[in-house]
């Protein structure tokens, strides 16, 4: 997104259309009438319209305020707001009675493939079309590999094989020490990033590092009360979203699978934009770092938080990827490494990344 004195109308309006709508909703009668009728066919296209603006002025209001307080606390603000939103989707979805208890999984190895696979794979390409080749650091992603890399094998492939629990559940002592261990993975990963060694995710190009506009406090405390409503919205509209969301995937006969990817898109679609646009103006290393960065937040901060939610409901979480997403993680970690161990990017890695993407999708629709 693009931060300016001049913040939009749009993430203004949307936030208070978020609040008014979930006060009016009993009148709507959002998730209790006939998905198909007009009414309810209109009341849901509304709500995923404000829904959808809301969740982008919640992501664009904590960048301005990551603006003013600098690092590493600017990172922390927005990596939080965007943990937020994507905690109330899920824990929404939890609670509705027919939820797959996978959804967890399932929306995290969405964010994963997409980010890795369909984000880098676009950015990557674009760049490679515009520019030929493009630089980014090295020191940089072999930080952000290494940590994914630990994350995603403990908490996605290692419930396959342990004894404690049968089938891929974690024992509740094991969800416990997975949970601790994986957020402060991400911890030391936000410490590394934004204070001991900055200098790993900089562009050296001075395009890079032009110093941009710095909002006041007068602008700072508008946009955090704006942020506060943005959340609050977002969180008191999932929901009526899940109910939606449920009904509709049902209706429509899709798989279980599918319900994660919708939520990890919904979540990520902000960041995406502003990592497709950075790698259009040829600074590739912000791209990686709003990607890679998104998938580690989600892991770091996600699974934590919902291994906790599930522990307080009382619901099974089951963590455990399948043999064939397990390969397909195998695949995307390996890509991954032969992608930015050289420091340098071309068009074949980008659309070898879309290819995989591309088959994620397909046999997530078509199992």
């Amino acid at each position: 997104m693009t931060i300016s004195k001049n913040t939009p109308w749009a993430w203004i309006v949307f936030p208070v259309l978020a609040i008014l709508f979930v006060v009016l909703s009993p009148l709507l009668n959002i998730g209790k009438l006939p998905l198909i009728s007009p009414a309810s066919l209109s009341s849901s296209a509304v709500m995923i319209v404000i829904m959808m603006g809301t969740v982008f002025a919640a992501v664009y209001h904590a960048e301005l305020i990551a603006l003013r307080v600098g690092e590493p606390f600017g990172t922390l603000v927005l990596t939080l707001a965007v943990t937020v939103i994507e905690v109330a989707l899920i824990t929404s979805l939890m609670l509705m009675p027919d939820t797959s208890a996978t959804l967890a999984r399932d929306t995290v190895f969405a964010v994963v493939m997409i980010v890795c696979n369909g984000l880098v794979g676009i950015c990557v390409l674009i760049g490679g079309v515009r520019y030929r080749e493009q630089e980014f650091k090295t020191s940089g992603t072999g930080v952000y590999l290494t940590v994914l890399a630990t994350m995603t094998v403990l908490c996605l492939v290692l419930p396959n094989y342990t004894l404690a629990a049968s089938g891929p559940y974690f024992s509740p002592a094991q969800l416990v020490f997975v949970s601790v261990v994986t957020l402060a993975l991400y911890c030391v990963f936000v410490f590394i990033q934004t204070v001991k060694h900055t200098e790993y995710f900089v562009q050296a190009k001075s395009t890079a590092n032009k110093k941009g506009f710095v909002p006041d406090n007068r602008l700072v405390g508008i946009s955090s009360l704006l942020l506060f409503a943005s959340l609050v919205g977002v969180v008191l509209i999932a929901k009526k979203f899940a109910a939606v969301l449920e009904a509709g995937l049902a209706l429509a006969g899709a798989p279980p699978a599918v319900a994660g990817v919708i939520v990890a898109m919904i979540v990520l679609a902000p960041e995406s934009i502003s990592a497709v646009r950075a790698a259009q103006k040829d600074i590739l290393q912000k791209s990686l770092n709003l990607a890679l960065g998104s998938s580690l937040a989600t892991i770091g901060l996600t699974i934590p938080t919902v291994a906790l939610m599930s522990v307080v409901i009382g619901k099974g979480l089951v963590l455990g990827l399948g043999p064939r997403d397990t390969l397909l993680l195998s695949l995307t970690l390996f890509i991954s490494l032969l992608t930015f161990g050289t420091g340098r990017t071309n068009t074949l890695y980008g659309f070898v990344h879309i290819v995989v993407f591309a088959t994620f999708l397909v046999f997530t629709f078509i199992p």
